[in-house]
């Protein structure tokens, strides 16, 4: 068998982590678990990672990379703003719909965090990546659509991952599909009303 690298078994210690995390939550989450679950032994957990804090920024980033950014959306030429706007918002609305299991777990790691001394870094990092991923998403629309906000973005950018949050609990709770889309469209609705055209001179 051959041997692997550090960054190797870091990757096979961190999705082990998901695994536990999502089957038996973060609390239960011990070392000797996730080894268990990454099929190695407990040396490896020490030789990989400082402490279990700096597991979490992992588990945290990895989630993230994978499911909570704004994924690209397909466009046909022309797309009004309102249409660019409602299909990126779609787009990620797909994500959410793919991997409920792992946004459900951003939340349980987000109350850990904060209830455990030490941890409350992790939150803040969490949700500081989540702000920033509001705002590239709007400036990218905004180069999308030709268009400028007549809010500050890091004001919308934050009012959007308020919305975006608990419009994501809210459907994890009760996986209606159809208001959730109602309100998600409601949304782009009102973002849209937040646009205005670039002048022509500023996009070229």
């Amino acid at each position: 068998m051959a041997r692997q690298s550090a960054d190797e078994r870091r990757e096979q210690l961190v999705e082990a982590a998901i695994r536990v995390m999502i089957r038996d939550g973060v609390a239960k989450a011990t070392t000797r678990a996730i080894v268990g679950e990454a099929g190695v032994p407990l040396g490896a957990f020490h030789y990989c990672f400082r402490s279990k804090q700096e597991l979490l920024h992992s588990v945290i980033e990895r989630i993230m990379l994978r499911s909570l950014a704004f994924p690209a959306a397909p466009l046909a030429d022309g797309a009004s703003a309102p249409d660019v706007i409602r299909a990126t918002l779609h787009a990620y609305w797909d994500g959410i719909r793919e991997r409920p299991d792992e946004h459900q777990l951003t939340y349980e790691l987000t109350q850990y965090a904060l209830r455990e001394p030490g941890l409350a870094d992790v939150a803040r990092r969490q949700y500081q990546h989540y702000l920033q991923a509001n705002i590239d998403h709007l400036e990218s629309v905004a180069r999308l659509a030709g268009i400028r906000w007549t809010t500050e973005i890091p004001v919308l950018a934050r009012y959007g991952l308020n919305l975006l949050d608990g419009l994501t609990l809210n459907w994890l709770i009760d996986r209606d599909d159809a208001q959730a889309l109602a309100a998600l469209d409601a949304y782009a609705a009102h973002l849209a009303a937040l646009a205005v055209p670039e002048p022509s001179d500023v996009r070229s």
